[in-house]
């Protein structure tokens, strides 16, 4: 399995994970040696422009061939001037410095053999009734998601939805409008990202929406976390929604995804490294008990559409990891 994870999570807690380091500043390359530390983790993401200002390429490249470690992809991060918009901002000028940060970032992952670039629209929405035109504005995104995909057809790009937050309503913010921008595109390169807590933010059942993007052939990646509905919240993996987080991973080896494996949490009081740990830990618990179940036989319980039977998968989860623990007592 390829596991990645952000590297803004290991920018907290310095006076207590970067002790050697309290009379300088931190870097990107010194995030990056923290990460390698995490048993388990293969890649790493990186967002663009942010992780690159002050650090060149080759600086990044050689910290990774230090480490071990590879680039998963690049998360577009617009800030700055972004606050009316980045791919239907009304100003045309602003609107095409996105379009070019996003190409920019498309060549850098390229370059550091990352997989996919993601890219996540903070500021493309609204906030109050009559404050945009909507059909005008979803042109727009899907024109700028053309010129992108097609000035690099070879590379994989994704687009990661989310319902709110910055904005009160995100332009393209659940797993329906985004397929339907993603076949106006027409691109074969351009695909969807799913994120757990997004999901849950928009009310959608994660592995239904997993469903959707797979039955489109259109599924690049996932973030996965945990939450409590109304937040991007960026909890440990499992920790809130366990069964669902159980039928989510059911589904992304029903559909043979063979992607990475990309945690997306927070993690503002906890041991960075710790916490990565963790996710990885429970992702392998949580597989493996899918595959010593059986892969048929939960789908013959689905096929079934028996509520109660459903539940029994709980039940047999408690059960597997209370018997495991009597074991390793013994």
């Amino acid at each position: 399995m390829k596991f990645s994870t952000r590297l803004n999570s290991f920018k907290t807690k310095k006076e207590i994970f970067f002790k050697d380091y309290d009379n300088k500043s931190l870097t990107v390359l010194d995030y990056i040696s923290r990460m390698a530390t995490v048993k388990g983790l293969t890649h790493v993401e990186l967002n663009y422009p942010e992780h690159f200002v002050g650090t060149t390429v080759q600086e990044i490249q050689d910290a990774l061939n230090k480490t071990h470690l590879k680039v998963s992809g690049i998360a577009l991060r617009f800030k700055d001037h972004y606050d009316f918009g980045e791919f239907a901002n009304p100003n045309e000028t602003i609107r095409q410095k996105a379009i070019n940060e996003t190409m920019e970032a498309v060549q850098l992952c390229n370059d550091l053999g990352g997989d996919v670039t993601t890219i996540w629209l903070a500021n493309d929405g609204f906030d109050y009734p009559f404050q945009l035109d909507y059909e005008k504005a979803v042109d727009k995104v899907v024109d700028a998601l053309k010129q992108i995909t097609q000035r690099y057809p070879d590379s994989k790009i994704s687009f990661e939805y989310k319902p709110y937050q910055p904005r009160a309503f995100s332009l393209v913010g659940d797993i329906a409008t985004t397929l339907l921008v993603i076949e106006e595109v027409a691109s074969p390169n351009l695909g969807v990202t799913l994120d757990f807590c997004h999901m849950l933010m928009r009310k959608e059942n994660p592995a239904y929406s997993l469903a959707l993007a797979a039955r489109k052939n259109r599924l690049m990646g996932f973030h996965l976390n945990d939450g409590y509905n109304d937040n991007d919240d960026g909890l440990m993996l499992g920790t809130v929604h366990l069964l669902q987080t159980l039928e989510f991973i059911y589904y992304a080896k029903k559909y043979n995804y063979d992607g990475l494996i990309y945690f997306d949490t927070f993690p503002i009081r906890e041991d960075p490294v710790k916490e990565c740990e963790q996710n990885i830990k429970m992702y392998k618990v949580l597989d493996a008990f899918l595959e010593h179940y059986g892969l048929d036989k939960v789908e013959e319980i689905i096929q079934k559409e028996d509520a109660l039977q459903a539940q029994q998968l709980l039940m047999c989860l408690i059960k597997d990891q209370v018997d495991n623990l009597a074991t390793s007592i013994v």
